[in-house]
C-alpha cells in the first residue's frame, strides 16, 4: 500500500473533476433547472445536438446520442432488482463520487489521453455542483484506446493513486492529468501522484513497473467491450447510454427524467440501495450483435445545413447534382481513411459529384495546421489542382512532420523555398482560419466530417452510407434539373432554406465605468466583458485563450474584468478582494499580474495571498487591512450584481458587445463573436 499525507478514513469526496478546454466548460451555481428547458427527453435527431464523438475514435464507433431509454413505468408492484449480475455493476474497486443511495448514477467509460473525454468531465463537473452528493453519483471506468500510447500508463497510475489515497486522490490526480494531457510521461504521472499526496515515490513507481494496477483496468475494458462500448467518451446515465461529448442541457434532459422515474420506484417500495440496479434493469438495452446497416433509417441525417462554399478548393464539375463538403484535418488517421472512401465514391459517380474541402486543423495535431499552409501554398501557385495534388500527396505520407512536408515541394515542382517561407510565415492563416470559423459556426467538431448537399455525416464512415445519402440527394436534384433548374444552381437552391448557424444568445452588460481592470485598447468599440472567479479551474484554463485573443486583436478589443465569486469557491470573494487591493495600489497593471499570480497559486488562503501581496511589492499593511476591513468588497458585489442582471450564474463567461460565450471556449469562437461584432460596429 502506498503511504499518503493523511489516514485514509480522513479523506473526503473530492469536489472538482474537471477536464480541458473545449466545449462549454463552466462552473454553474447549483441552481434547479427550469421546466421550460428546451432540450427534448427524446434521442435529439443527428446533427442536432448529436454527439460529436472524438475524431480518432469515429471509426472505431458510431454517432449515437442516446440508446436504450424505453419510457419510465409507473405504477405499484415493481419487484426488488432480480438476483442477476448487474450488466453496468458498479464494484468497490471503482472511483466515484456521491452517494451509493443516490437516485441517478453516471458511470463514465473515459480515457486520460483523449481530448474529448476531458471537454465530457468538464460536464460531469457542471452536474455536480447543479445536484449534489445526495441525488448524483458518478463511477469512473477505464476505457484506454489503443492509439493513446499514454492512456493505459495513465489508467494504471491513477488506479494505483485510487487504491492508495480513495476517492479524493483519485479526482485530484483525474483533474491533474486532463490538464497536462500533453504530458503524460511516466515522470510527470508520478509528478502528478505526488501533487494528489502521494508520498512514497519510489513504491509507486515500483508498482507501475510491475503494473500492479493493470487487471483493474482490463477489467474496465472487458466490461466495455461487453456493453458494446468502443469509443471514449461514454456514459451510461442510470443505464442509458450517452455517447460523445454531449454539452450539459443533453445530460441534464437525462438526469431530471431520472429523478421522476427513480422516484416512482421509490414510491413502488424499492430500497434506496437497491435503486440503482433496477434502474439500469429498465433503462439498458444491450448492444445489437451487428453494426447498423448503410439503409438503417436512422443512420443518417435528413437536416439539410446553409453550409457556404466560399472559395474553397473543388474536385469535380460546378454542374455537379451533388456537393460533398469534407472537413477534414491532414494529421488525422481517419481523414486519411475517409480521404479513400472520397476517392471511390468520386470514382462512382463521376461528374455527378463534387467534393469541395475545408480546413479543420486540430490543435492537438501540431503537424496539421504546416500540412494545410502546404496545400494552400500549393493551391496559390497552381490552382485547385495544385491543391488536391497536395491532398494526395499528403495523404499518401507514412508520417506528417516538417521535414516530409518540405521534402514535397519538388515533387510537386513548387517554387524553391517558397513552401518553407509559408510554414514559417503563416501565409495562409486567413484562409485556414475561415474554414475554421465555418466549422465552429455549423459545429462540425472532430474531424473528419462532411455535408452531403447539406445533410451533415461524422466520421470516417462506410462507403454505403454515403452512397445511400447520395443517392437520395441526386434523386433531388435530378428532379429538379428535370423541372427546369440548372444544374449549377442545385446546391444554393436546396441550401436556400437550410439551417443556419444559431446566432449567439445576447446578454445586457452595461458599458465600464472606466474603474474595472481591463486589457487591450481603452478606447476600442469591440468591448470584452470577462466574468471569473479565482478559485475555478474552468476560469484559470480559459486564460491562454484570453491571452491569445488578446494577442491577436490588440488594442482593437477592450477586455474588462468583472469579479463573479461563485458560493460553492469559499476563497474567490477575499482573492477578488485582493486583485482590487493591488490594482488600488499598483494601477491596472499590478491588478493583472495579481491575476496571474492568483492563477497559478496552490490555494487562496490568508497567507498566501500576504505572500503574494510581498512578492509583487505593494505595502503588505494596507493590503492586509484592506482584506480584513473587506475595502473592496462593495465593488465585488457590484460585479455580482451585474451578472446577475444579464441573467449570467457561472463562470468563467464573456460577452463580447453583447454575444454571450459561456465557459472555457474555444479562440475560434471568441473569433467567430469579435470578427461579428467588427462587422456589426462598421
Amino acid at each position: 500500500m502506498l503511504k499518503t499525507n493523511k489516514p485514509r478514513h480522513l479523506l473526503s469526496l473530492a469536489t472538482l473533476a474537471w477536464g480541458a478546454v473545449q466545449t462549454t466548460m463552466a462552473c454553474a451555481v447549483p441552481a434547479a433547472v427550469p421546466a421550460s428547458n428546451s432540450v427534448p427527453l427524446a434521442a435529439p435527431a443527428a446533427g442536432e445536438g448529436a454527439a460529436k464523438l472524438p475524431q480518432e475514435n469515429q471509426a472505431v464507433a458510431r454517432d449515437t446520442v442516446v440508446v436504450g431509454a424505453p419510457a419510465a413505468t409507473g405504477g405499484q408492484g415493481i419487484p426488488q432488482p432480480p438476483a442477476e449480475p448487474n450488466p453496468i455493476a458498479v464494484r468497490a474497486t471503482d472511483p466515484s463520487w456521491g452517494s451509493a443511495t443516490a437516485p441517478v448514477t453516471i458511470v463514465i467509460f473515459s480515457d486520460f489521453q483523449c481530448p474529448f473525454c476531458s471537454r465530457g468531465a468538464a460536464t460531469v463537473e457542471q452536474l455536480k455542483q447543479a445536484y449534489g452528493q445526495a441525488r448524483l453519483r458518478v463511477v469512473w471506468k477505464n476505457l484506454p484506446l489503443p492509439f493513446h500510447d499514454r492512456a493505459r500508463p495513465a489508467a494504471e497510475a491513477a488506479m494505483a493513486v485510487f487504491d492508495a489515497l480513495g476517492p479524493q486522490g483519485f479526482w485530484a490526480f483525474h483533474d491533474k492529468v486532463f490538464a497536462n494531457q500533453r504530458a503524460l510521461s511516466d515522470d510527470n504521472l508520478v509528478q502528478y501522484a505526488r501533487d494528489a499526496g502521494v508520498v512514497d515515490e519510489a513504491l509507486f513507481r515500483r508498482e507501475l513497473a510491475a503494473k500492479r494496477h493493470a487487471a483493474r483496468v482490463e477489467a474496465d475494458l472487458q466490461m466495455a467491450g461487453g456493453l458494446g462500448v468502443s469509443g471514449t467518451p461514454a456514459f451510461f446515465v442510470n443505464g442509458v447510454l450517452v455517447s460523445g461529448a454531449q454539452p450539459f442541457a443533453v445530460f441534464d434532459a437525462i438526469v431530471r427524467r431520472e429523478f421522476s422515474k427513480a422516484d416512482e420506484r421509490k414510491t413502488a417500495g424499492i430500497l434506496p440501495e437497491n435503486l440503482y440496479a433496477a434502474m439500469v434493469r429498465v433503462n439498458y438495452t444491450p448492444p445489437s450483435p451487428r453494426a447498423p446497416a448503410a439503409d438503417d433509417e436512422d443512420a443518417v441525417d435528413t437536416t439539410v445545413h446553409a453550409l457556404p462554399l466560399g472559395l474553397s478548393p473543388q474536385r469535380g464539375s460546378s454542374d455537379a447534382l451533388v456537393t460533398v463538403v469534407v472537413f477534414s484535418d491532414f494529421e488525422c488517421p481517419f481523414c486519411k481513411r475517409a480521404a479513400f472512401t472520397l476517392e471511390a465514391i468520386a470514382k462512382r459517380y463521376g461528374s455527378a459529384l463534387r467534393v469541395v474541402w475545408k480546413h479543420e486543423p486540430l490543435p492537438f495535431h501540431p503537424n496539421a495546421e504546416p500540412a494545410a499552409e502546404f496545400a494552400e501554398e500549393a493551391r496559390a501557385q497552381k490552382g485547385d489542382a495544385g491543391f488536391w495534388l497536395a491532398h494526395d500527396a499528403l495523404f499518401g505520407l507514412a508520417k506528417i512532420d516538417r521535414a516530409s512536408i518540405l521534402s514535397l515541394e519538388g515533387k510537386l515542382a513548387l517554387k524553391a523555398g517558397s513552401v518553407a517561407a509559408s510554414l514559417d510565415k503563416h501565409l495562409h492563416a486567413k484562409a485556414i482560419e475561415a474554414d475554421e470559423d465555418v466549422a465552429e459556426a455549423f459545429e462540425a467538431k472532430g474531424t473528419p466530417h462532411f455535408f452531403v448537399n447539406g445533410r451533415r455525416l461524422v466520421g470516417a464512415q462506410p462507403e454505403g452510407v454515403f452512397v445511400k445519402v447520395i443517392d437520395e440527394e441526386m434523386a433531388k436534384a435530378k428532379a429538379l434539373v428535370a423541372g427546369g433548374m440548372a444544374a449549377r444552381d442545385v446546391y444554393a437552391h436546396i441550401i436556400s432554406t437550410g439551417k443556419k448557424p444559431a446566432e449567439f444568445e445576447r446578454k445586457p452588460v452595461p458599458a465600464p465605468t472606466g474603474k474595472e481592470p481591463f486589457r487591450g485598447g481603452a478606447t476600442a468599440k469591440i468591448v470584452i466583458t470577462q466574468f471569473s472567479d479565482f478559485q475555478c479551474p474552468f476560469c484559470s484554463r480559459a486564460e491562454p485563450v484570453v491571452d491569445e485573443v488578446m494577442k491577436a486583436y490588440g488594442l482593437r478589443v477592450k477586455l474588462v474584468w468583472r469579479n463573479l465569486p461563485l458560493p460553492m469557491h469559499p476563497d474567490a470573494p477575499v482573492a477578488a478582494e485582493a486583485a482590487l487591493e493591488a490594482q488600488r495600489q499598483k494601477g491596472n497593471d499590478g491588478f493583472w499580474r495579481m491575476q496571474k499570480k492568483l492563477f497559478g497559486a496552490p490555494d487562496l488562503g490568508v497567507e498566501t495571498l500576504h505572500r503574494l501581496a510581498q512578492e509583487e511589492g505593494l505595502d503588505v499593511n494596507a493590503f492586509d487591512a484592506a482584506l480584513r476591513d473587506h475595502r473592496h468588497k462593495a465593488a465585488v458585489d457590484l460585479d455580482r450584481s451585474v451578472a446577475e442582471a444579464a441573467g449570467i450564474h457561472g463562470t468563467p463567461a464573456f460577452v463580447v458587445n453583447g454575444r454571450f460565450i459561456s465557459g472555457a471556449q474555444p479562440f475560434k469562437k471568441f473569433r467567430r463573436a469579435i470578427e461579428d461584432a467588427l462587422t456589426e460596429a462598421k
